[in-house]
Order: structure tokens, then sequence, then C-alpha cells
């Protein structure tokens, strides 16, 4: 984001059972995070032990909207496939 131009923040607070999982959701988000959404940045950061968040900066509310639902669909899919990973 460049100086002068009105950020937009949005904080995503995910909770699971144990810091292995946290971890796991981590690094699975992580090159998502290192790719920029248009008009928008976003930056995983652990919250606790059990807790990641992924905080997202845009230039307008039409970029920060479209940037939860990626990174909410994003979040959504990897916990989605946690039980079958624990299982194999």
């Amino acid at each position: 984001m460049t100086d002068g131009e009105p950020v937009w923040r949005a904080t995503i607070s995910v909770h699971v059972r144990d810091a292995d999982i946290a971890g796991w959701m981590e690094r699975a988000l992580a090159p998502e995070a290192s790719r920029e959404v248009p008009r928008a940045h976003a930056e995983l950061r652990r919250a606790g032990p059990n807790d990641f968040e992924v905080v997202i900066q845009a230039r307008d509310t039409g970029a920060v909207r479209a940037a939860l639902n990626t990174y909410l669909g994003w979040v959504h899919l990897a916990l989605a496939t946690l039980p079958p990973a624990e299982v194999a």
C-alpha cells in the first residue's frame, strides 16, 4: 500500500484444537499469503499456540471484501481437509 491511500483492514482469527494444527494451517496458507491478491495484501501471524490470524490490508472496500472471501475460502478448505489428512 502506498502512502496517502486509505487502507482498509480486516482480520480473520482462527482457533484450532492444538498448536500442531495451527502450524499446519499457517504453512498451508503461507504460499497464498505471499501472493498479492489484487489491490490487497495479507499477512499471517500467530496469535497464540492454537491460534493464528490472517490480517488483510486493502485499498478499498471492494478489495477487502474480495480478499476476505478468498482467504475465508482457503481457511475453510484447509479445515475441511484436516480430518481426511489425520486419517491418512
